[in-house]
């Protein structure tokens, strides 16, 4: 999905599968400051992002650029035999020269390196305090559950907060998280803990953390993430009596889907 100045540009397929961009629809939407916000669903989106910006170049429009979620954003590293290709893609948007880009919640500073003039927002903490007044959380008495060492240096900025920490110890080849462990102490049970991330696919790192806070003496869980994925309805985490509610925004979800979700929208977050 591409919107330019907060309008939904509608596509067309040739019967071949290549896309039809209406000139005109564009032309008509733009303005003195213009921002084209892009939501990934597949990868068509990344070409028809480049036929918009060329178009826009033709046309000498300048444009910002907003990034739900910046695709490919996990494989920011060589492990194994795998490809690095959040550099290629970070390569074709930084040839399509936007004035500006903003990332939400970037899963690691690698996106926001390889990125020409990026800075990041992070829907997690701006959200945090509505999760907090929602679930009755009480900052002297409850937790904050950062799932790894990722996360803990992503929200470095939060503060006030009692936190645990997890770390985990994953297979790469099967992807399979084979041990976690909690670093923290808490001073009694019944506590209220929220796990904060960036992003939720299956949930499976999340029901192994919900595993281990329970053990300690949780009585409430919640999970606030900045993008989920629909495949989270194929997992276990939303049958499960584990975690109460999921707070995520719409980067990725089009549609809560379940009752245990919460969806803010990630524009007006």
């Amino acid at each position: 999905m591409i919107k330019l100045n907060g309008v939904e540009l509608v596509f067309k397929t040739f019967p071949n599968g290549e896309t039809l961009v209406d000139g005109d629809a564009i032309t008509a939407l733009i303005a003195e400051q213009n921002t084209l916000a892009f939501k990934y669903d597949n990868d068509s989106d990344l070409i028809k992002l480049m036929f918009v910006k060329q178009y826009l170049d033709n046309r000498k429009v300048q444009a910002g650029l907003t990034i739900a979620y910046m695709p490919y954003s996990r494989m920011d590293r060589i492990e194994g035999t795998s490809v690095f290709t959040l550099k290629y893609v970070s390569g074709l948007i930084n040839s399509l020269a936007f004035e500006h880009v903003t990332v939400l919640e970037p899963h690691s500073d690698v996106t926001l390196a390889l990125l020409n003039n990026c800075s990041a927002r992070y829907p997690t903490i701006e959200l945090l305090d509505l999760v907090v007044e929602a679930t009755g959380f009480d900052r002297a008495s409850d937790y904050l559950f950062f799932p790894d060492a990722g996360a803990q240096k992503r929200y470095s900025k939060v503060r006030g907060y009692n936190e645990l920490v997890g770390f985990k110890a994953r297979n790469f080849q099967t992807g399979e998280i084979e041990r976690l462990d909690v670093v923290g102490q808490v001073a009694s049970v019944g506590f209220k803990a929220i796990i904060v991330d960036d992003l939720c696919s299956y949930g499976g790192t999340f029901m192994r953390s919900a595993e281990k806070l329970k053990g300690l003496g949780a009585a409430e869980i919640y999970l606030l993430v900045g993008h989920c994925e629909p495949s989270i309805h194929k997992g276990k985490l939303l049958e499960s009596p584990l975690v109460d509610k999921v707070f995520t925004t719409n980067t990725m979800l089009n549609e809560a889907g379940h009752e245990k979700i919460k969806l803010f929208e990630w524009g007006e977050v």
